[in-house]
């Protein structure tokens, strides 16, 4: 019953059942506290009550009451007082998932007992500070449990040195100890732990330099260390990390260049070494490898030289960050080709020449900052036509020239001017007035300036009528029925965060239709036409991820039985804040999964149900939809959380999918093992938080087209 927004208490009656063995009310809205009487049903195996607004405390003798439970998840709710001590008792335990909660005291050492233990989540409460001695008694208790695959023990607040009994947890793959005050040297034991895929111990106290070691841990795939006192050398070993799908090493100390061997991690999306002291010039081995698509970010080191030519390799990168470095020369003009790029920094450097103009490419970018170099020449006039640009600053360098008045530059708060020798512009911009030159530099004659006034009146009416004239013919065409196109590439909405405010009413309780596990989703009229608005949680782990799939999949895909994309936002709210929607066509008979279970029809509504014509009708347009997204685009995708509630009926009760959050591209899945999520396809791998997994997406079934036809049949 999970994921149906459920609300009220959890019934006693619960209780009563005597022979209940799996409890799933994961991710509703349920309240108040869990029954007692639950707590003594033996027979009991899973509680999963995760992502609710429970309350209270665990009972202390939960572990001696429940000897047969497997699975205790109640992570992210608001749970008090004191982590059961019985817990060792529950020895067919296998998931502890306990995160995000208020608890208090320390952690239980028996726990160490549960040798069928496989994962242990216990980040974010507010544990005590206990003794770093009584800590490290708890990992090594750990040793135990030769299952564990997956330990979190984020934020909170271990201390002491490194601890070497890490390395006697030799079943593990995930490890993640971010925020606590663990300091000393990462010890080159580290590589006992061969299953290991996730490493993540950034914001922490450690010093002294990377194990050369670390390059031995060959499966894995992602590594944080990111926000210590890491001095030396980047270890070239890294590079035998052929798996690696994260690298985090920012805000250190470390010295020297970046290692050619980072050439070789053809897997890699995401890498950040930005706020060290690195030196030297950025390696063309790097700057080749078409596998980074989320973040380069080399910012605030000491690099110097040209930016190379191979930036135009990163076709599918969306965030490049080289700013506040030595870098000199002309901005390379194979930057245009890096066309999914959405935000640019190349500030604070030493670069010289003009503008190039094919950054004019760069179609979806919505910040460039080239601040504080010595570009010269005019400000290129592509910029204004650049539909998501929503800050530029290109302020203290050397250009000059007319200022456009459209685009981004019709907003004095997006764009930053300062220190050029530039004019015109918007009045609140508050530049010089353009003074017209003749070819050989003197100001034109009055007579010329007459002429100038006609030929621009001139044109100014000819294109009035023009447009007049094809206004009337799209009115026209929009009474005979063609209706609107409004994600075609030279047609589409811009829309703000204060639009979509007012069209919800400021995100009103009315206007809400849904929720899921990555936002909320708005009922709202824009430009006379009704539309379903989607809004990203993008506190909830993984929904910008979801946000860049979705759109990456819904640009290239034309088809009459999926859901259409009418335009996207992605702004900041009026607390400043990441903001980032979808808009959708609405659909007015919402979705399948309310057709085929009756029992979900709000109430005053009358039932609903599908005659056998219907049923056969929707599946054949799920077939049609799923054979065009395999077969017939542009690229095969795979769906990857195909089930009813994805299934979307508009008014003539025709079938359309939806919500391509965790969709894949088939072809980037079978060249580089699924680029998008470092845990696809592993035997343990685990998709977002730790825990709740939902039919057909866990990492124990592959992810494929036959997958999905498999699940759309389910």
């Amino acid at each position: 019953m999970g994921r149906n927004r459920l609300v009220g208490e959890i019934p006693e009656s619960f209780g009563q059942m005597t022979k209940l063995r799996y409890l799933h009310l994961a991710f509703n809205e349920l309240s108040g506290t869990i029954p007692a009487s639950i707590f003594n049903l033996s027979s009991i195996r899973q509680i999963q009550l995760s992502h609710n607004d429970l309350s209270g405390v665990i009972p202390n003798d939960v572990g001696s009451t429940l000897p047969n439970l497997e699975f205790l998840l109640l992570y992210s709710c608001n749970f008090h007082g004191r982590i059961p001590g019985s817990l060792g008792n529950a020895s067919q335990l296998v998931m502890i998932e306990l995160a995000n909660n208020q608890l208090h005291g320390s952690v239980p050492l028996n726990i160490g007992s549960l040798r069928n233990l496989e994962v242990l989540a216990l980040e974010n409460n507010q544990l005590l500070e206990a003794s770093w001695q009584k800590d490290w008694d708890l990992l090594a208790s750990l040793a135990n449990c030769t299952q564990l695959f997956a330990l979190a023990l984020s934020s909170k607040r271990f201390r002491g040195p490194f601890p070497p009994s890490i390395a006697n947890l030799s079943s593990i793959e995930m490890m993640y100890l971010e925020g606590n005050s663990i300091y000393g040297e990462i010890s080159p034991d580290i590589t006992k732990l061969e299953k290991l895929t996730n490493f993540q111990i950034g914001g922490n106290l450690l010093t002294g330099t990377i194990p050369e070691t670390i390059g031995e841990l060959h499966d894995l795939q992602v590594l944080e260390l990111f926000g210590n006192n890491i001095q030396g050398l980047i270890p070239s070993t890294i590079g035998n990390l052929t798996r690696l799908f994260r690298l985090v090493l920012s805000h250190n100390n470390l010295m020297g260049s970046i290692p050619t061997s980072f050439g070789w991690l053809d897997r890699m999306a995401s890498l950040d070494l930005s706020h060290n002291q690195l030196r030297g010039t950025i390696p063309t081995q790097l700057v080749s490898l078409t596998s980074l698509t989320k973040k380069l970010d080399l910012s605030h080191n000491f690099l110097h030289g040209q930016i190379p030519f191979e930036i135009g390799s990163l076709i599918n990168l969306v965030q490049l960050d080289f700013s506040n470095n030595k870098l000199s020369g002309e901005i390379p003009s194979p930057l245009g080709k890096c066309t999914e790029l959405a935000s640019l920094g190349l500030q604070n450097n030493i670069l010289t020449g003009r503008i190039p103009l094919s950054l004019g490419s760069l179609k979806g970018i919505q910040e460039v900052d080239l601040s504080g170099n010595n570009l010269t020449g005019q400000i290129p006039t592509f910029f204004d036509s650049l539909p998501f640009l929503v800050y530029m600053n290109i302020s203290y360098n050397n250009l000059d020239g007319p200022i456009p008045v459209s685009g981004v530059f019709s907003n004095a708060s997006r764009i930053f001017l300062a220190g050029n020798q530039v004019c015109g512009g918007i009045p609140q911009l508050h530049l010089p007035h353009c003074t017209p030159k003749s070819s050989d530099g003197k100001k034109h004659t009055p007579r010329r300036y007459l002429l100038i006034i006609i030929c621009t009146v001139f044109g100014a009416l000819s294109i009035f009528v023009m447009l007049f004239l094809y206004g009337m013919c799209r009115c026209s065409k929009r009474q005979q029925g063609e209706g609107l196109q409004p994600l075609s590439e030279d047609n589409h909405w811009q829309v703000s965060f204060l639009d979509l405010q007012r069209a919800t009413n400021h995100f009103s309780p009315d206007s809400l239709v849904g929720t899921g596990s990555f936002g909320a989703v708005y009922r709202a009229t824009l430009h006379n036409r009704e539309v379903a608005i989607k809004v990203l949680n993008l506190l909830q782990q993984g929904a910008e991820g979801s946000f860049l799939r979705e759109c990456h999949a819904l640009r290239s895909m034309r088809h009459r039985n999926l859901v259409k994309i009418i335009t996207v936002c992605t702004s900041v709210d009026h607390q400043g804040n990441d903001f980032k929607a979808l808009v959708y066509e609405f659909m007015r008979n919402g979705d399948l999964d309310s057709w085929l279970h009756t029992s979900q029809v709000m109430e005053g509504e009358a039932p609903r149900m599908l005659t056998m014509v219907q049923r056969v009708n929707t599946a054949l347009d799920i077939a049609q939809a799923l054979d065009y997204l395999h077969n017939r685009g542009q690229s095969p995708i795979v769906h990857c959380d195909m089930k009813p509630s994805n299934v979307l009926l508009d008014n003539d009760m025709v079938a359309h999918v939806g919500d391509f959050g965790l969709s894949r591209f088939v072809d980037k899945m079978m060249n580089s093992g699924s680029t998008e999520d470092p845990n696809a396809g592993r035997s343990s791998g685990i998709r977002g938080s730790i825990g709740y997994i939902a039919p057909g997406n866990t990492g124990w079934v592959g992810k494929s087209p036959l997958m999905v036809m498999y699940t759309a049949t389910e």
